[in-house]
């Protein structure tokens, strides 16, 4: 739909991962696990997918696990984490982290073993806060999310993994929103990565976990042998295919889209700020992704925006779909800087690689026409 201003909570299908999952959905639908020859060809390609996406992410093809998404992939790490840790041992995560992050952590490790990193008022972990944590707490693991997902606050993540390597600590990070957006070649030198499909053009339902070592194994489903028996269940390749061909198709468009896209965001902004007096776009003088802008409107409750938004075609978020009427969403925004009165007033607008300055427009518009109705008792004008 041209009026989809939700990439952030998923994406359309991108026409090269519909085409490389019919393809491979016809002729590689075998179990890659069988002996006959069909399966064979389908293990094979299996194995020239895991090397197309290590190659895109920078990193072994032995250090990559399919999963079925970011959700899974952090929480095989994190329970992984939960065996393999001495029970006193404690990671750090920041305070904006997506809760397949934050939940995951608490849940396999317990909350006393889950530190807190603080953000600025920015949103972003500065490397001597990260630093001075680090020294004082010792953590095994440090998580910081690549990009955040509501804000798109983009941390300096190579920083902080410095800051890690130095100390000798394993450093994490949720790449989920970064992927496909941003160029991926480096992520690679963190020692776990995780990502998702449907993020970036790529089918729901499949996603990968980096591991720090080839021969690391600490698998959160038991059964079968598949992935180097680091994770059991029939691989859905058909899935991953679509996954890796999405990936390498936006890494593409990369260049051209984001810089295009953040003139567009950035004149929505501006208008928007001439027509509502009073709103506050929250971690602007922070780097963000180029397609996502975080607003506090002047007035109304944010579902008001948002349904009479949707009557007129137009598909916003309140926050991240992860945490839709959860703690989730309010514990991430309240630490990028907005007060619990001004949480009923959020809305987030993300846009993805074609989104044209039209679209851009017509939203503004409807803001503006949205906004008029509501100041009139919500009568449409």
């Amino acid at each position: 739909m041209p009026a989809y201003f939700d990439h952030n909570a998923t994406t359309p299908l991108h026409p090269a991962a519909r085409q490389a999952w019919l393809q491979a959905s016809e002729h590689h639908w075998h179990n890659a696990s069988s002996l006959y020859r069909e399966a064979g060809l389908t293990s094979q390609a299996l194995e020239a997918a895991r090397e197309q996406l290590a190659d895109l992410i920078g990193v072994e093809p032995e250090r990559v696990l399919f999963t079925s998404g970011a959700s899974e992939a952090n929480n095989t790490l994190f329970s992984g984490l939960a065996r393999c840790l001495p029970p006193d041992a404690c990671v750090a995560i920041s305070a904006i982290e997506h809760p397949s992050v934050r939940e995951a952590a608490r849940a396999w490790l317990g909350r006393g073993r889950v530190i807190e990193i603080p953000v600025d008022a920015h949103g972003v972990v500065q490397p001597e806060a990260l630093a001075a944590i680090v020294q004082r707490e010792a953590p095994a693991l440090v998580s910081v999310i690549t990009a955040s997902n509501e804000s798109g606050v983009l941390q300096p993540w190579q920083a902080l993994r410095g800051v890690c390597r130095e100390a000798g600590v394993s450093f994490h990070t949720d790449a989920t929103q970064w992927l496909g957006k941003l160029a991926a070649e480096e992520l690679g030198t963190c020692a776990y990565l995780t990502g998702s499909a449907h993020k970036f053009g790529g089918p729901k339902g499949v996603g990968f976990l980096v591991m720090a070592h080839e021969e690391e194994s600490f698998p959160l489903l038991h059964g079968g042998p598949q992935e180097n028996n680091r994770r059991a269940g029939t691989e859905n390749y058909p899935a991953i295919a679509a996954m890796v061909a999405a990936l390498e198709a936006v890494s593409e468009q990369q260049p051209g889209a984001s810089v295009q896209q953040a003139g567009f965001r950035d004149a929505f902004l501006l208008q928007m700020k001439a027509a509502f007096p009073g709103l506050r776009v929250i971690s602007e003088e922070a780097p963000r992704l180029w397609n996502t802008a975080l607003m506090v409107m002047p007035r109304h409750d944010n579902l008001k925006w948002l349904t009479r938004l949707t009557r007129r075609g137009f598909a916003i978020s309140t926050g991240s779909a992860c945490s839709s009427g959860k703690e989730g969403s309010s514990v991430i925004v309240q630490a990028l800087g907005a007060s619990w009165e001004e949480l009923k007033r959020v809305v987030r607008i993300s846009s993805g690689w074609d989104t044209s300055a039209e679209d851009w427009q017509a939203l503004t518009e409807a803001f503006i026409e949205v906004g008029h109705e509501l100041d009139a008792g919500g009568r449409p004008q």
